[in-house]
């Protein structure tokens, strides 16, 4: 496939001024304040039976977006002493979390991993397990980036964000997890996800943001040929009189502007011949993270990206980055 995108040149010094709305921290603020006032509900962990001797595998629920519940997996170590580092994995448009004894990589180098379903998705090969309670009628657009959209308070993805917050608060209080330890990560749109909660929840001990989706709305609407970003080209194609409000909504939800609150250390990943998520919107997201941060360039790659290179690359830096005796768990309530 050719390039379609900026050089890798240009990528580099792209730093679009990207709208920030004058209430984007009050908002974020009230909706997560909101969401933890809103119920009551502990996360619960019940043990399943998967056959396998080596990794325990947990069926979760955590009290998400307006306590409304959403499920995933942990899966940890068996036989672990002390307090362990934890990977929380947010999915792919499409993917849900698929079946207990799948994705093994994070729980066989030792750590817990949490995997969070998304919310009202799983129609791909993994299935999902988590209702869209407040989806409402379907819109005119099939697909998840145009629901809601008429408002920043509708919008789907200030429930998704919201759950993903809440499934790192529950990982902060497991009795097993060091809280000083957790890192977010995520393939496409859940490496969107990662850099949303990177500038959502502080003190993270890093960031994995894959070929991540969501990032400079603007541009992707106009140069992304396949979907999912044309979901909102159609969506505008239809609604001509909807194009302001339409791109307002979107911008408290840019994951390229939520990095711009992030302070964790970060691990991107960006291919070059990516037409779902073209590598100038990735890098407007790197451009413009605030912690410190590294990224590998995969040339030839389309939005596959790194795949099990990528995987080689963040396991020595996660073991890297978690080197040392356990935090303890000072400093989180």
């Amino acid at each position: 496939m050719p390039l379609t995108d900026l050089s890798l040149a240009d990528c580099r010094d792209y730093r679009p001024p990207l709208p920030v709305p004058a209430d984007f921290d009050d908002f974020w603020s009230r909706t997560l304040d909101e969401a933890g006032d809103r119920t009551q509900q502990k996360p619960v962990f019940t043990e399943v039976e998967t056959g396998l001797t080596q990794v325990r595998t947990y069926d979760v629920t955590v009290p998400g977006f307006a306590g409304q519940p959403v499920r995933g997996w942990l899966r940890m170590p068996a036989g672990a002493g002390e307090p362990l580092g934890c990977v929380v994995e947010f999915l792919g448009y499409g993917r849900g979390r698929g079946l207990s004894h799948e994705n093994l990589l994070w729980a066989s180098a030792g750590y817990a991993h949490l995997l969070m379903d998304t919310r009202g998705q799983g129609w791909s090969a993994a299935g999902g397990d988590t209702p869209d309670s407040d989806a409402g009628a379907a819109g005119v657009v099939p697909g998840f980036l145009t629901r809601g959209i008429e408002s920043p308070e509708t919008y789907y993805y200030r429930r998704l964000f919201t759950d993903a917050v809440r499934c790192v608060e529950a990982m902060r209080r497991h009795p097993e997890v060091d809280p000083d330890r957790i890192v977010v990560t995520g393939v496409s749109q859940g490496g969107g996800v990662a850099l949303a909660v990177s500038g959502l929840v502080p003190g993270l001990a890093g960031v994995m943001p894959d070929v991540p989706f969501l990032c400079d709305f603007p541009r992707a609407t106009r140069i992304s040929g396949r979907p999912p970003f044309t979901e909102i080209a159609e969506y505008l194609r239809l609604h001509r009189d909807r194009t302001e409000a339409v791109f307002t909504t979107l911008s408290y939800f840019d994951a390229a502007l939520l990095a711009t609150r992030a302070t964790a250390p970060a691990l991107f990943s960006i291919a070059m011949m990516d037409e779902i998520c073209p590598p100038s919107t990735c890098f407007s997201a790197y451009n413009n993270y605030a912690g410190p941060k590294d990224v590998r360039i995969y040339a030839f790659n389309g939005h596959e990206g790194g795949a099990e290179y990528q995987q080689r690359e963040q396991l020595a830096w996660v073991r890297s980055l978690f080197a040392g005796p356990p935090a303890g768990r000072a400093g989180h309530s």
